[in-house]
């Protein structure tokens, strides 16, 4: 397990905003733990999110004079989604982001790197204050949750915080499997189980104090533990799972959160907020994949590996 950080200070209206962050990369194993959107196929799931209600909130959001300002988070993150694009090392014919907003991936991205881009989104009015590109684009008014697209269509498919706000995360990556060819490979980025939690829990110990209890006012996310697995069961293979937990340092702070400044503000004047920020990477299986050996192939045991790079002695008679 790696682990590192850095720190960004991006400009705002309000003054500068520091953005930090912590990575690490773990395993992606399997969980029991039950989280939201754990459906399996055939099984009912629980409609958390109205996607009508959100598209006319991405509209709204989208609709606003200074809304650019707002987008310094998914800036960075598809920052990153497109560093781990450009780490698969290929060109990509024809690619799709799921969610794609006003196209912050495609802004990292180069014509040598993917040839064609199909952006995807709720939102129409978020499509059309898309980023220029250099790669030709074809924009296309659809739910991520219902994709319109033949299966074996695209060589790369990409998401960038869009994901955290499906019902059917399960059914939404099989969908994502389907329209990919094979050898094609996913890329992805979504908000985890440990985002805002300063916010979380000071609305908690606010309500409590206030009401004697609380109710939840944050939306659920998934858990790392969970999306391996979740990888896995959409046919994926030769996964990768990697965490940041970005930290961003807000100007200010309205008056409804209080608590929040009182329980975790900087001497500065300043409102920490994190967002565990989760990155996979799955391919689509094909026969030129490299496959794992076989249980109990191997020659070489771990003793004689230690042995490795130790001077050899030689006997002469």
């Amino acid at each position: 397990m790696s682990s590192g950080a850095c720190v960004r200070v991006l400009p705002t209206s309000a003054g500068w905003r520091q953005v930090t962050s912590s990575c690490r990369r773990l395993p992606a194993g399997p969980s029991s733990d039950p989280r939201r959107g754990l459906s399996s196929p055939g099984s009912g799931t629980v409609n958390v999110f109205n996607r009508e209600m959100k598209k006319r909130q991405k509209n709204w959001a989208a609709s606003l004079q200074d809304s650019h300002q707002y987008d310094y988070l998914r800036d960075e993150v598809s920052s990153r989604v497109a560093d781990r694009i450009y780490d698969v090392a290929r060109t990509f014919p024809l690619a799709l982001d799921i969610g794609a907003g006003k196209s912050h991936i495609a802004g990292h991205l180069s014509k040598e790197m993917v040839e064609r881009l199909f952006l995807t989104d709720i939102s129409e009015a978020s499509l059309k204050q898309r980023k220029l590109s250099e790669i030709p684009t074809h924009c296309v008014l659809a739910d991520e949750e219902f994709l319109p697209f033949k299966e074996n269509t695209f060589d790369l498919v990409v998401s960038s915080l869009s994901l955290h706000w499906i019902n059917d995360l399960p059914g939404a990556l099989r969908q994502i499997h389907q329209v990919l060819k094979p050898d094609g490979v996913f890329i992805g980025a979504m908000v985890g189980g440990e985002t805002l939690y300063e916010l979380r829990c000071s609305l908690q110990l606010a309500e409590t104090e206030r009401e004697g209890g609380f109710s939840p006012h944050i939306s659920p996310y998934t858990a790392v533990t969970d999306l391996g697995n979740l990888l896995g069961q959409a046919g994926f293979s030769m996964l990768t799972v990697d965490v940041d937990d970005v930290q961003v340092h807000y100007p200010g702070i309205m008056e409804v959160m209080t608590d929040l400044q009182e329980m975790n503000g900087n001497e500065d004047g300043s409102i920490p907020a994190t967002f565990q920020i989760l990155y996979m990477i799955g391919w689509k299986p094909h026969e030129s994949q490299a496959k794992p050996a076989k249980r109990g192939s191997a020659t070489v045991s771990f003793v004689d590996l230690s042995k490795i790079g130790q001077p050899s002695h030689s006997h002469q008679s």
